[in-house]
């Protein structure tokens, strides 16, 4: 018979107290901890569960070459966006969890993964706790999913049992497993409600199981809370073997999709979407998604040639400097890190001679974008130095590279790939780092003229002394 003890659960991390405590001593958080009754088997049913799956005697270790010999093959999801994220698509017998805020287009997306699944000749099983069986289907008649091979081999399940919903797959033998969403999912036996830590971190487990005895690959949707981390425990993220993230601005159409983590490729890549009436299709040309197209440009932007993971882009950074109203200057950033911007604005006025800390400085993406990339300094510079000059950068010039403490330029990654889409777009003029001491740099595009700096006050003179 199961043994059961009461324990204290952090509804945040998942720390276990014996008694409760406040705050949780694991992470701080106030009025977290919530009592729980752990099951623990017995000997005897530990035996017994060791024995029902061992049937051929002790495990016996396999050659790294064997093992590799019986990998199965990615499985596209038909959203290449989506498969460009995940390193080729998903991997039979994995575990995707997709977090996005409520609203963002989760549901969507996999509706269309579900739809290029059978499309390709696969069976789905969508599983969802929030919607009934026809909710769903009409968003996919909406979507213009129900006809064709992509309506006959999808199967819905309105259902947040996971027993039921293991049942259901193990008769079903899908190719892909969506559960809508982790949060609803509740496994009988556990103490709480759904969406609690042990639910969630039980029943997410049980799947990940699943899903590895099946070959089927699983696709788990989680929320997101105000802070931008999944709801649940975050140790939940340790169950699953890739998490993409999908954000954007619900009042807007784009789109993006990162890895935070995932075991069978890179975390560099990001996926483009547009939402639009039928669904989320990606950005086939991202280097005009992100640039202003205005006749003229105005004092305070210019064009930077950014590389996520394996792709360039082009991103139009805009800054404005203004009088400081309320006393303490102001430091926004939409789209980056506000700290860079009072970071770059101290070193702008020790080592280039234009004083901005004592002003308002606000700073944007064009297109709603995020990025963190090193290479956004020079660009972001440049944009500050040009507002609070009240002279514009010439439209045919772009510019990157990371900028030091002492004013100097730092050489970025790729700085080929950067300027070669930007010379695509017919750009002229390219101000770049110089390269390092014993290093020849790559041969310049044809059409654009790189002009090569080693401080911020040179990359200056040049970006507003062009006409």
């Amino acid at each position: 018979m199961a043994k059961s003890k009461s324990v204290w659960l952090c509804q945040r991390c998942a720390f276990e107290a014996p008694a409760f405590e406040n705050p949780c001593r694991n992470c701080n958080e106030w009025n977290s901890l919530v009592e729980t009754i752990k099951e623990r088997p017995s000997a005897s049913a530990r035996v017994r569960a060791a024995s029902s799956t061992s049937t051929s005697g002790p495990a016996r270790p396999q050659a790294l070459k064997l093992a590799g010999a019986d990998r199965a093959p990615r499985l596209p999801l038909g959203v290449p966006e989506l498969d460009r994220v995940l390193g080729g698509g998903a991997v039979p017998g994995s575990v995707v969890l997709l977090g996005g805020e409520p609203g963002i287009g989760k549901s969507t997306l996999l509706l269309q993964a579900a739809a290029g699944i059978a499309a390709a000749g696969g069976r789905v099983l969508y599983a969802s706790g929030e919607e009934s069986a026809a909710q769903i289907a009409d968003r996919a008649e909406r979507l213009g999913l129900m006809e064709g091979p992509a309506a006959e081999g999808g199967e819905l399940l309105a259902e947040s049992e996971v027993g039921a919903i293991s049942e259901a797959l193990m008769l079903a033998r899908p190719t892909l497993l969506i559960v809508d969403s982790i949060q609803t999912a509740t496994l009988g036996g556990l103490e709480g409600p759904a969406g609690s830590v042990g639910q969630v971190r039980g029943a997410a487990d049980w799947l990940a199981g699943t899903a590895r005895a099946t070959n089927c690959a699983v696709i788990l949707v989680g929320h997101v809370t105000k802070e931008g981390s999944i709801a649940g425990p975050k140790t939940l993220e340790y169950l699953v073997d890739a998490v993409v993230m999908l954000d954007g601005d619900r009042h807007g159409t784009l789109r993006t999709l990162r890895a935070a983590k995932n075991r069978f490729g890179s975390t560099d890549e990001l996926g483009l979407l547009e939402m639009g009436e039928h669904g989320l299709t990606g950005i086939d040309d991202p280097g005009r998604a992100f640039i202003d197209d205005r006749e003229a440009r105005a004092p305070g932007a210019v064009v930077a040639p950014l590389l996520e993971g394996s792709r360039p882009m082009l991103v139009e950074v805009q800054a404005l400097v203004a009088g400081a109203a309320f006393g303490a200057p102001r430091r926004t950033g939409r789209g980056l890190d506000s700290a860079r911007l009072a970071l770059l604005a101290a070193v702008l006025g020790r080592r280039a001679g234009i004083a901005i800390s004592d002003r308002d400085i606000y700073a944007n993406l064009v297109g709603g974008i995020v990025l963190d990339e090193p290479a956004l300094d020079l660009p972001l510079a440049l944009a500050l130095a040009s507002s609070q000059s009240d002279r514009p950068i010439s439209r045919e010039t772009v510019a990157v590279g990371e900028v030091g403490l002492l004013g100097e330029l730092r050489p970025v990654a790729g700085l080929g790939r950067r300027l070669r889409e930007a010379a695509r777009h017919g750009f002229t003029r390219a101000i770049v780092p110089a390269p390092r001491r014993g290093v020849t740099p790559e041969p310049a595009p044809d059409g654009l003229k790189v002009i090569a700096v080693a401080t911020l006050r040179e990359a200056i003179s040049e970006a507003l002394d062009a006409r």
